[in-house]
């Protein structure tokens, strides 16, 4: 062993020692008592009412708004040109008083949560606070919008519409989740939980119907409108107070269409933003500490669209239509804040296991025809490439169903060379056999984590992909059968820790749509999902502990980036940095859009993350004070290159009715010279007067 090694041991002992002294120091009061311990006068009623430590925190996590592909539609043509509102992570910690159990839920507004996030945040946590934090109790969920920028991924599939990895992206997502998380950690205070569920009908439809049909008649029956309109809350409460929210609902964050190009959290986005801001009144910059934090988390998604017209909506109307759907997610989940539920009761556990998905083998009691199967190495199908034809059509010359050339050439070739893959794989016709190509490099995740987490009677199963509603249904069977829970309180946590794409059930594999294209690891996916569930399940009910296998392995050396980063920032000829190019007019009608345009600068330079790159100013008699500003739904920054080097920025608010006295816009970029070196810049308007 070297010297460096004893070093870093070392390291890392100093560093937990002092996580435990400053616990012991400070947090004392917020521990369990000592066994025989007498706790003082009237303190038994008070823990048995708040009988958890829960921690909330909320933090920046917006990346790079230009020049970055937004992930999701696959669209190489899709670059981010702006922002509408920024991004946050959410976190909360939940700790047993009795045994100090922990576990932690993420759910951060990101397309979805690549392996080479998860690894890097673990990464992070682990220097801050040893092993209180661990792969095994840590639960990172997005909430899958597809306007924001990927790039963030260290498997080739999803780096190539973002035209390679965008290291700043990256930095800014594992920053803003870690941050969050640092937030709840430090808001630890006792709580009760409180678990309700309601039914939200007209936010969703099924954009697979077809494929859905072929499910059995029990299945069907459980969703006789074809969707899940279940909407669960989860509600934290200090003193009796509302503090904090989980809501679990599913349906695609695809309300912001594929010709967008303003960086957005979408309709989860704009509930959270829309309780939160609006309505609790939290200031995104300003509260180190928000009186309400609320998350708008998924589940069994995969082929729930916000659309219900089952139609992609076009730019600008997909602002109205996102609004209008984060407005029902709100409102059902505001609606159960004062709703009678269980209130929850019990311990914290966890467990999680790394599963090779191309070598499982399912045995009989899973597979559902008395007959043992194997899953098999990835496979891109025909049908993927199409696209969800309901929310942003793929590839010209693919459709969803029968693919002629594809299905011809996976059944006379491929099949016929390898009965096994037949076996697995078919009926799909295969366009890319990803799992074949990753030997030469890493394309799609093999190993991917599955994990259960379980907050009194509330059991989460941490799926790393997109899950239909019926493989929702059946995987959540199979965990409340095996720990003997109520089935509505067992919930389908999708993207999850990583990504693998779909799971569908095998009839509704066998249709190859869209979502079955992209169930990669063939029919008996799901199936193999489910065995490991249950595994998870009985595990957890025992009290015992799984191996957790081998983990995916670490890539952050093998990425490559064809877009160039920002070289230099000049003004317009005869113009400075921060000139306003096109002033607002001198007075507005309540409601009515307000613009500027500036000579700016290419936003990558500073992601102003945790800051903004733009105020909307008010005259308070004294001084100006902001009343908006990147964050907030009504305003946008809208970025564009002028030549080689110059920055077009027009920045627009929409005034809410109460918006009356005089205003001003400030702009705020980060000018690169000839050096490389990137000095703050800015900008204001003239005055306006809101009438």
């Amino acid at each position: 062993m070297s010297f460096t090694f004893f070093r870093r041991t070392g390291e890392r002992r100093t560093k937990r020692a002092l996580v435990l002294v400053t616990t012991l120091l400070l947090g004392a009061s917020l521990l369990p008592a000592p066994a025989g311990a007498t706790p003082p006068e009237g303190e038994d009623s008070v823990h048995a009412a708040e009988p958890y430590l829960v921690g909330r925190g909320i933090a920046d996590a917006t990346g790079e708004i230009a020049e970055v592909g937004l992930m999701g539609y696959g669209r190489i043509d899709q670059q981010a040109a702006g922002l509408h509102n920024r991004q946050r992570s959410r976190a909360f910690v939940v700790a047993d008083r009795d045994t100090s159990e922990r576990v932690l839920l993420v759910v951060v507004d990101a397309p979805m949560i690549f392996n080479s996030v998860r690894q890097e945040v673990l990464r992070r946590l682990a220097e801050r606070y040893g092993d209180t934090y661990t792969e095994r109790n840590v639960m990172l969920t997005a909430t899958h919008s597809h306007a924001t920028p990927g790039g963030h991924a260290h498997h080739l599939l999803y780096n190539i519409t973002t035209l390679g990895f965008h290291r700043k992206t990256f930095e800014a997502v594992t920053s803003g989740i870690v941050e969050s998380v640092e937030k709840a950690h430090s808001d630890l205070a006792p709580a009760s939980l409180t678990l309700t569920h309601d039914e939200l009908a007209d936010a969703s439809a099924n954009r697979s119907r077809a494929a859905f049909d072929r499910n059995p008649a029990r299945d069907k029956a459980h969703f006789p409108d074809a969707v899940d309109p279940q909407t669960s809350l989860l509600r934290i409460e200090r003193d009796g107070r509302p503090v904090g929210a989980i809501n679990w609902f599913p349906v695609h964050a695809t309300s912001m269409s594929g010709d967008n190009r303003l960086v957005s959290s979408d309709n989860k986005g704009y509930a959270a933003y829309r309780w939160e801001r609006q309505d609790a009144g939290v200031d995104y910059r300003g509260d180190p500490a928000p009186a309400f934090v609320s998350a708008f988390a998924q589940t069994n998604a995969g082929d729930l669209t916000p659309n219900l017209d089952l139609t992609p909506p076009s730019t600008p109307e997909d602002f109205q239509r996102t609004t209008a759907n984060g407005e029902k997610q709100y409102r059902a989940a505001k609606r159960q804040l004062t709703a009678d539920g269980t209130a929850i009761a019990g311990g914290v556990d966890s467990r999680l296991v790394h599963l090779n998905l191309s070598e499982v083998e399912v045995r009989p009691e899973f597979t559902g025809d008395g007959r043992t199967h194997r899953t098999c190495k990835p496979a891109v199908g025909a049908a993927m490439a199409a696209g969800s034809l309901e929310d942003g059509p793929g590839f010209p010359g693919f459709d969803e169903g029968e693919n002629p050339l594809w299905d011809k050439v996976s059944h006379s070739v491929l099949y016929r060379a390898s009965p096994k893959l037949k076996e697995c794989q078919a009926p799909k016709g295969v366009f890319a056999p990803v799992g074949a190509m990753n030997k030469v490099h890493p394309w799609v995740q093999e190993i991917v984590p599955v994990q259960l987490m379980r907050v009194g009677e509330l059991h989460l199963i941490g799926v790393p992909g997109e899950v239909t509603i019926t493989a929702g249904l059946r995987l959540r069977r199979t965990v409340a059968e095996a720990v003997g829970a109520d089935l509505q309180n067992v919930l389908v946590a999708g993207y999850a820790n990583s990504y693998f794409h779909y799971l569908t059930t095998p009839e509704e594999y066998d249709a190859q749509h869209y979502e079955g294209g992209s169930t990669l690891f063939g029919r008996w996916q799901l199936p193999a999902l489910q065995q490991t569930a249950h595994e998870l399940a009985t595990a957890l009910r025992d009290g015992r502990d799984v191996p957790p296998g081998d983990e995916p392995e670490d890539l952050p050396g093998n990425q490559f980036r064809l877009q160039p980063g920002v070289v230099l920032d000049t003004p317009p000829l005869g113009k400075r940095f921060g000139d306003v190019l096109s002033q607002p007019a001198e007075a507005y009608s309540a409601g009515e859009q307000v613009s500027a345009t500036f000579a700016g600068t290419h936003p990558s330079n500073d992601l102003h993350r945790g800051g903004t790159y733009l105020e909307i100013q008010r005259w308070d008699g004294r001084a100006w004070q902001p009343v908006a500003d990147d964050g907030d739904w009504s305003t946008a920054l809208h970025w564009t290159r002028r030549g080689v080097s110059a920055s077009r920025v027009t920045i627009t608010w929409q005034p809410p009715a109460d918006a009356a006295g005089t205003h001003r816009i400030r702009y705020r970029g980060d000018a690169r010279n000839a050096l490389g070196r990137v000095a703050p810049i800015t900008g204001v308007t003239r005055e306006f007067t809101i009438r």
